[in-house]
Formats: structure tokens, C-alpha cells, sequence
């Protein structure tokens, strides 16, 4: 286990695991769910699945499939973001990586990277894959890389933990760390006047940084309730509920027609 992340080699990985790979030359990562038979369900903008369908079909000789490897890979349902791809096109060449749950405290503020681990406990598998399947056919609602990313959508799909405060940051550890560090160098800017020395300033920083990022782990946060994956919609105000008895009423009535 190393202090960045935690590398594993493909036959390490079991179905309900969430699994990661880093894009950009490790500027981010990409997370997802592996659900078994080299398949895995992630979260993505829609303006980004064309690219994926692209990458898709260059990953070997172009034939009738987009996938050689996969026949479904690249389905998802109209108008959403969640997808199931083949573990090849998922990586795109990068290394894969296994986020960590349950891990202590301690472990916890050694990762100087977010988005790598968590202080909560994840739910058993079989639960885990059922909500990955449901939300591939019924979504997640709209892609928001602060606030409802790719590792917001495998951390619900392992904890079933959803924030009631909407109006802060997600679940997501990188999301946290682009928040934090910032704000870690600004509040160590006046010590600067007090402790003549860098390597003073650097582990102050650090701290602070380090801090910042628990406080916003879900394992550790009040604000986080348990939702199933069936009320999901209701809760987050994708839809509600008297939306849903209108849309029954209004099938029912054109089956009778």
C-alpha cells in the first residue's frame, strides 16, 4: 500500500470492487465499479461518450463491433452518463488502481493524494453491483465535476451514502483535494511572517491540507444519509413523486386506448 495510491494487477480485482486508473498523465482519475466478467460500470459527461466510443473502436482493428473485446461495451441509456464499458476501454492503457475503504485515520492523512481512499465502510458486493445495474439503467443524475463526478458515483454504489447538504462539495476525494489545497495555502500564508523557515511553512501547509481533506470524508462527515438506490431520484429532485404517478397514469391510459 503505497502513500499515492494502490496499484493491482487484474486478477487482484473482484465484482462490487471500485477500481480506478489515472487520465492525463496523472492530472485525474477515473473512477468505476467493476461488476465482474471484465466489465465496468462508470460515470462520465455526456458530452465525453463520443470519445469513449472512439477510443473504444482504436483499441484494436476496427470491425463490425466498436469493441472487439466486448459486445456491449460503450451501452448505456439515452440522455445519460452512466456507462458500461469492457475493462480495456475503461483503462485505455493506464495502470489499475483499487480504492481503499475502512482505512484508519491515520492511513487516511498519510495519502497525499485524494480521491485514493476513505474512512467508510463499504457495503457487501451483491449490493454494490445491484445499484451499479440499476443506476446504468436509470442514471445518476447530471455530470458535475465538483459536486456528482465519476468517484461520487462509485462511492454511493459502495456506501449507498448520499450529502444532504447540496450546495458543498461531493463525496469525492479529488474534488477535496482541488478545494483544500488552495485553501490550505492561503490560511499558512501569515505564518509566514512567524516562521522564518520554508520547511516550517511546507508542514503547516500540509497539515492543513491533510485536514481538509478528512473533514470532507464521508466516513467522518454528519451531514451523509443511507438512500437506496430506488429512491435515489427522489431524493437528489430528479423527479418526484407526483411527476411519477402523472407519468403511470398517463402510460395506463394510453395502454387502455
Amino acid at each position: 500500500m503505497g502513500l499515492l495510491s494502490n496499484r493491482v494487477e487484474r486478477h487482484e480485482i473482484k465484482p462490487g470492487d471500485h477500481i480506478y486508473t489515472y487520465r492525463a498523465v496523472f492530472t485525474y482519475s477515473h473512477h468505476g465499479i467493476f461488476v465482474g466478467g471484465s466489465k465496468v460500470v462508470h460515470f462520465r459527461p455526456e458530452r465525453n461518450l463520443k470519445a469513449i466510443t472512439e477510443t473504444s473502436s482504436n483499441l484494436d482493428d476496427p470491425t463490425s463491433n466498436p469493441c472487439p473485446t466486448v459486445p456491449d461495451c460503450g451501452f448505456r441509456q439515452p440522455n445519460s452518463g452512466v456507462v458500461l464499458s469492457c475493462l480495456d476501454c475503461f483503462l485505455r492503457n493506464g495502470f489499475l488502481y483499487c480504492f481503499e475503504y475502512e482505512v484508519s485515520p491515520s492511513v487516511f492523512l498519510t495519502k497525499i493524494r485524494g480521491g485514493t481512499c476513505t474512512t467508510a465502510s463499504s457495503d457487501p458486493p451483491e449490493t454494490v453491483i445491484h445499484r451499479a445495474m440499476y443506476l446504468l439503467q436509470n442514471g445518476f443524475g447530471n455530470y458535475d465535476v465538483f459536486k456528482n463526478n465519476c468517484e461520487d458515483f462509485a462511492l454511493y454504489c459502495k456506501t449507498g451514502l448520499l450529502i444532504q447538504d447540496k450546495q458543498g462539495v461531493g463525496r469525492s476525494g479529488q474534488a477535496s483535494s482541488i478545494i483544500g489545497a488552495p485553501l490550505a495555502a492561503m490560511i499558512s500564508s501569515p505564518l509566514k511572517l512567524l516562521m522564518p523557515s520554508p520547511v516550517g511553512v511546507a508542514t503547516v501547509t500540509a497539515g492543513m491540507y491533510c485536514m481538509s481533506r478528512y473533514a470532507t470524508d464521508i466516513g467522518v462527515r454528519s451531514d451523509v444519509i443511507k438512500v437506496g438506490v430506488e429512491d435515489l431520484a427522489v431524493n437528489l429532485g430528479w423527479t418526484c413523486p407526483e411527476e411519477e404517478v402523472a407519468e403511470h397514469e398517463t402510460s395506463d391510459r394510453q395502454i387502455t386506448r
